[in-house]
């Protein structure tokens, strides 16, 4: 089975195993998340190592995204017991005070957050079950001792070391906490392909995290910023145009806006990546029920074939291939929702109402339309970089676009644009040899478009 929409697996305690986690590539997986919030940089560096290892010996690119942490806020530790109870209407502090909390406090350790809330915002813990609004903040920018008045809106328990979201509040700190730093300094050693940057609110913060990078290594390392706060859906576009690939993180976003308003928000993040040539990942809970189930339930089947219908270039498992029973069953399910909605030609044909206008992609609009009006097997494109592959898959052609590379990183960076099946072969790439590139992934007969540099050209193979 083949499939235009790309699967991204997170690798995680159930599925580093080397068996496991080849039987996963070899079903249907074109790029591995590594989630720096879990393990440490050695931790994951052995699996770089592993996932180029399996790369190699099923001769086919795989990427590699190494997802930072970002900054993930947590509450501090209570006194005697790990929770206390909360009373609606009741106040309850939180300040930089390192001592445990009890029922009237909490630390939270991060001043530069409680420097930034306002009276009336409202700080979300524990996936929104708890909601506390400002009453009052002591706090000055040369504050030491940060102490913030809040009313319990929502909840009737707290518990020790409890993320919490700030929906209401734009953070004024640098988008790489030291822990980031440290991890993306060791992980540059390993040369990931993407590096995805947590909790993004602005350009700036991409442009800081781009800066680092290009500090710390020559190679061409590309940069996933996840949307999850509502400040980014406030700058999507310029965000969208100085990244190099979008993710929708819907699992926080989901505590931060309203959840109703969530599909709407995927389908514009889709469409605007789509016009900017940027790919695009939804992400999170696609398959949540797997963890433990043999079967998805109705609406993850569903959920999943919209990401293709809209043209999504990947979705991405999460605790399915991390801690759930059997990864390679997920990756089994995922590849068959995929399959048969690339097959719905009712839902998933050529859409010429959502080709996008735009002068920069009229030679892309041309390639597609050559395709789909001549009946073509596949294009193939020879690139240097990924600068004309990608620019053809946000067209979204319903073809598979060969791209053939004489640059393994160009090719793993590849492995992320829907339709796009990369070839690393010097050889081929040298030659310009598209009937051998299409031989390759087992096309013999039928009509190619073929671009190479600016020019592009109708042929017919046939075995």
């Amino acid at each position: 089975m083949s499939k235009l929409t790309k699967i991204i697996a997170s690798i995680g305690p159930n599925s580093q195993d080397y068996k496991i986690l080849k039987s996963m590539l070899e079903h249907g997986v074109d790029a591995c998340r590594l989630n720096f919030s879990h393990d440490t940089g050695e931790v994951q560096g052995k699996k770089i190592d592993m996932i180029r290892k399996i790369s190699a010996e099923l001769d086919r690119p795989i990427a590699i995204i190494a997802d930072l942490q970002g900054p993930k806020h947590r509450i501090g530790d209570f006194k005697t017991e790990n929770h206390y109870p909360l009373k609606v209407g009741q106040e309850f502090i939180l300040d930089n005070n390192p001592e445990r909390g009890d029922e009237t406090r909490v630390c939270l350790p991060d001043s530069n957050v409680l420097k930034s809330l306002k009276v009336g915002d409202r700080v979300l813990l524990n996936d929104g079950k708890i909601e506390l609004e400002v009453l009052n903040n002591s706090c000055t920018v040369d504050s030491t001792f940060c102490s913030v008045t809040t009313k319990v809106k929502r909840g009737d328990e707290i518990w020790s070391r409890r993320g919490f979201n700030i929906p209401d509040t734009e953070i004024e700190s640098s988008i790489l906490t030291p822990k980031d730093r440290a991890d993306l300094e060791y992980v540059l050693t390993k040369n990931p392909d993407w590096v995805a940057i947590s909790f993004v609110q602005r350009p700036e913060d991409v442009a800081e995290a781009r800066d680092f990078i290009t500090a710390h290594s020559s190679a061409p390392v590309k940069i996933i910023s996840k949307i999850e706060r509502p400040q980014a859906l406030e700058k999507l576009e310029e965000i969208i145009q100085i990244s190099d690939a979008i993710m929708f993180a819907r699992g926080d976003l989901a505590v931060e806006v309203p959840f109703e308003k969530l599909p709407a928000l995927q389908r514009r993040c889709i469409r605007l990546c789509r016009k900017m040539n940027k790919p695009v990942i939804v992400a999170t809970q696609m398959l949540s029920s797997m963890v433990h189930s043999e079967f998805p339930l109705r609406a993850e089947i569903s959920d999943v074939a919209l990401a293709s219908y809209l043209r999504a270039d990947c979705v991405m498992t999460s605790e399915e291939t991390t801690i759930g029973d059997n990864p390679v069953n997920v990756i089994d399910t995922m590849m068959k929702i995929l399959v048969s909605a690339d097959e719905d030609v009712s839902e998933n044909g050529y859409d010429w109402s959502r080709t996008e206008h735009l002068p920069e992609n009229d030679w892309s609009r041309s390639v597609a339309s050559l395709a789909y009006l001549n009946k073509a097997q596949a294009i193939v494109a020879f690139d240097t970089g990924t600068e004309i592959a990608t620019p053809i898959s946000g067209r979204k052609p319903d073809v598979t676009i060969i791209v053939v590379c004489n640059d393994a990183i160009d090719a793993n960076q590849l492995c992320l644009s829907r339709g796009v099946y990369p070839v690393f072969d010097a050889q081929l790439f040298g030659q310009r040899d598209a009937f051998g590139a299409a031989k390759r992934l087992g096309i013999n007969r039928g009509k190619l478009v073929v671009v190479d540099e600016n020019k592009i050209s109708l042929r017919e193979i046939s075995e």
